[in-house]
């Protein structure tokens, strides 16, 4: 389907879009992305990896890149969960433990440190955007992405069943 390779690849911006939403927060606003931030980059970054794959892939492979941007959109809202699980239950945290110290040893962090340390705090409470945490902005927009990718996955699915090829 030709618009389905449009859809892929507005998702696959829109999620490097976000990530430079992130690095701008970080840079220049100085919010510290916690570890369950930097899950939730690794997820966008995953989104928008299978998607871009998916959108050049033949239309008879294209619902396998779907389906795996699909998983990680599901994986992003977990962590999106979690995240505003830990901000609406101040007592829990998430900050300096072993996820962090296990986070930030794998080799991205190492070599791209400036997107993939996790030095902040997950209770930290950043001023809201437009109303709205960081956290519940990720979940909006993982679940814009699963909505999206589980249409064009039976979306496909539908076409072949009536012979269509689009």
């Amino acid at each position: 389907m030709r618009s389905s390779k449009f859809v892929l690849l507005c998702i696959s911006v829109t999620c490097l879009l976000l990530i430079a939403v992130a690095l701008y927060l970080q840079i220049v606003e100085l919010m510290l992305p916690c570890p369950l931030c930097v899950f939730q980059r690794y997820a966008f970054l995953a989104i928008a990896l299978f998607s871009l794959i998916a959108a050049f892939l033949p239309a008879g492979a294209r619902r396998y890149g779907i389906a795996l941007a699909g998983l990680s959109a599901f994986g992003g809202i977990g962590i999106a969960g979690k995240h505003l699980y830990v901000l609406s239950n101040p007592t829990l945290s998430c900050g300096i433990d072993p996820l962090e110290t296990g986070l930030n040893k794998i080799f991205l962090s190492e070599w791209f440190p400036i997107l993939f340390r996790a030095d902040g705090l997950c209770e930290t409470p950043y001023p809201p955007i437009l109303g709205l945490s960081i956290p519940t902005w990720a979940m909006v927009w993982f679940v814009i992405f699963s909505l999206t990718l589980i249409v064009l996955f039976f979306q496909k699915q539908r076409a072949s069943i009536f012979g269509k090829h689009h």
